[in-house]
């Protein structure tokens, strides 16, 4: 349950990419995006800081040691597979992050970014949630960062990892809800 909206919070997004979203995950990924465009249209409405953030994993020192590593998941990158899907709105006043591993904030300039702006909490949502968004999620609860997740906004290849993140962890680190639950705290 959401219970508090910080009035200096920004807007997460993991891994929205034309490459990822196309991974066969266990929840449509049509009503994914459709709740991260609702959660984008709210914060841009509250003039709060949205991050786009994608991943490549090409050059990744964690990728480098691993020779079995297969980062796309058996899909074959496209021209534009770093780009974010069309169905999230990009401006240019979005912060843009792309990592390399599993975490957003790890040899990224996403925690001095939200410290530039005064962030105390993040809402996350994207793809795969044990992997992209948990990862995200644990380095931004040693950085201090009050945690809200949207559970609508998010899915993972595979449902028992998605269950997990949000049967065991998620409820460690921050507090869990709906988009529509965090979009009327935003708006209270």
């Amino acid at each position: 349950m959401i219970t508090t909206i910080d009035k200096n919070t920004a807007l997460v997004l993991i891994d929205l990419q034309n490459l990822v979203v196309k991974l066969p995950l266990a929840h449509p990924v049509a009503g994914v995006l459709a709740n991260s465009a609702k959660l984008l249209a709210a914060f841009r409405a509250a003039k709060l800081p949205v991050v786009l953030v994608n991943v490549n994993p090409a050059g990744s020192k964690a990728f480098a040691v691993r020779k079995d590593s297969n980062p796309a998941g058996g899909v074959i990158p496209g021209a534009d597979w770093l780009d974010i899907t069309p169905e999230i709105e990009v401006k240019d006043e979005d912060i843009r992050i792309t990592k390399h591993t599993w975490g957003a904030f790890y040899e990224t300039a996403l925690h001095n970014e939200l410290q530039k702006r005064n962030i105390t909490q993040i809402v996350l949502g994207g793809i795969a949630t044990s992997i992209g968004v948990e990862g995200t999620a644990r380095q931004a609860n040693e950085f201090g960062y009050n945690i809200a997740f949207a559970s609508d906004a998010m899915s993972d290849m595979l449902a028992d990892a998605h269950d997990n993140s949000f049967k065991n962890i998620f409820p460690r680190l921050g507090e869990v809800g709906t988009t529509d639950d965090i979009i009327a705290m935003l708006q209270a």
